[in-house]
């Protein structure tokens, strides 16, 4: 049977995920269940680090890369303890080259499909459909990011909660950060209006996380049944919502798969992202322009969205045709790039899809941002 994962979100550092997964932590301990530490990282909060005591705590694997050696989470020993339930901080992280698997969600799929419970954390601003919102709100572009599809595996999702006010009060006192740093975080990342909508953001995902959770008809109680079965029956309870995504090489492509995964979560919709070209083979793009269509087509696959690439002259028609065969309801489109022709041509496409589409609602996403794909 697969582990059940638990996650402890938070909407910014110091606002006491780890603290609270290891008291739980330490709570099944006293309940005689077997639970161990994968990985741990006290970043010098002496309030944390004094959680761990007691628990068993597994050796890290060590890497060298370039030169130095690195330490991450030796998932084949956590295999070979085989506890019954693992603690392993920061869900997102990206594994240093060499460690047999790119992201720690990946090996903590693992664990899981091994029968065994992990317990874990993360903050908002890493889930992926939320990308371009966390970057227009910070400023920051978050590199490290998790697929949306990995959050909805999550057997149950507890959001830690601090005011923006306590967080700060915690990183004036030198709780979160080192002095020097805190002062340059409050300077950038940690001013209230940015923790205030992070915070905001955090308890919409959280209620969104508690809503697709509910009961299912059987009276059984959310989070007891594997979430295969969770995946299985809200897919038999989805609505009448289906959402065609238009895939091209434009950037602004990459912020329209974030925002129909998202817009799909919410409706427990279905999403297709379909791409239409005159050939199938990508023959009439330049080379920089099929890398970024593979690229999106790509993204999109990432985020478990079905993608398809058309054939046909006529993108508009093409578009419409294959959305009404398919009980589209609505079309997700991107804002065309203000570049002198290829603007008159995007709008040209915007405005036919509009006038064929009557029986759809026609969604015409903006990149908030210049820039490139991810």
């Amino acid at each position: 049977m697969r582990g059940r994962l638990k996650v402890y979100l938070g909407y910014a550092a110091g606002v006491g995920k780890t603290y609270q997964m290891l008291v739980d932590a330490q709570e099944l301990k006293r309940q005689g269940k077997d639970i161990v530490i994968g990985y741990f990282e006290p970043h010098g909060r002496a309030d944390t680090i004094a959680q761990t005591s007691g628990l068993e705590l597994l050796p890290r694997r060590r890497i060298e890369y370039r030169g130095a050696v690195f330490e991450e989470m030796d998932t084949d020993a956590i295999l070979r303890r085989a506890p019954q339930i693992c603690v392993v901080d920061e869900l997102p992280h990206t594994n240093v080259p060499g460690s047999g698997r790119e992201k720690r969600w990946e090996d903590i799929l693992v664990v899981l499909e091994h029968g065994i419970d992990v317990l874990t954390t993360m903050n908002i601003q890493h889930l992926e459909s939320l990308n371009d919102q966390v970057s227009q709100i910070t400023g920051i572009k978050v590199r490290e990011t998790l697929p949306d599809w990995v959050m909805k595996q999550a057997d149950e999702v507890v959001m830690v909660d601090l005011t923006p006010g306590a967080l700060l009060n915690r990183l004036r006192r030198g709780v979160v950060y080192a002095p020097d740093k805190a002062e340059k975080a409050m300077e950038n990342f940690f001013r209230e209006p940015v923790l205030v909508a992070l915070r905001e953001m955090a308890l919409r995902q959280t209620a969104h996380e508690l809503d697709i959770r509910q009961p299912v008809p059987d009276g059984s109680a959310p989070g007891i049944v594997p979430s295969a079965v969770m995946a299985s029956d809200a897919l038999s309870h989805r609505g009448t919502e289906r959402l065609l995504l238009h895939i091209t090489s434009n950037p602004a492509t990459a912020a329209l798969i974030r925002r129909g995964r998202r817009v799909a979560d919410y409706l427990q919709a279905d999403c297709i992202a379909v791409a239409v070209e005159r050939s199938a083979r990508l023959e009439s793009l330049t080379p920089e322009e099929r890398d970024r269509l593979n690229k999106h087509l790509e993204f999109a696959r990432n985020l478990h969205i079905d993608t398809r690439v058309l054939e046909g002259e006529d993108a508009a028609l093409t578009l419409v045709e294959f959305a009404r065969a398919n009980r589209v309801t609505q079309i997700l489109i991107a804002r065309p790039h203000k570049t002198p022709w290829t603007a008159a041509l995007g709008r040209s496409l915007v405005q036919r899809v509009v006038r064929l589409a009557t029986e759809m609602r026609v969604t015409i996403v903006a990149d908030r941002k210049k820039g490139g794909a991810r």
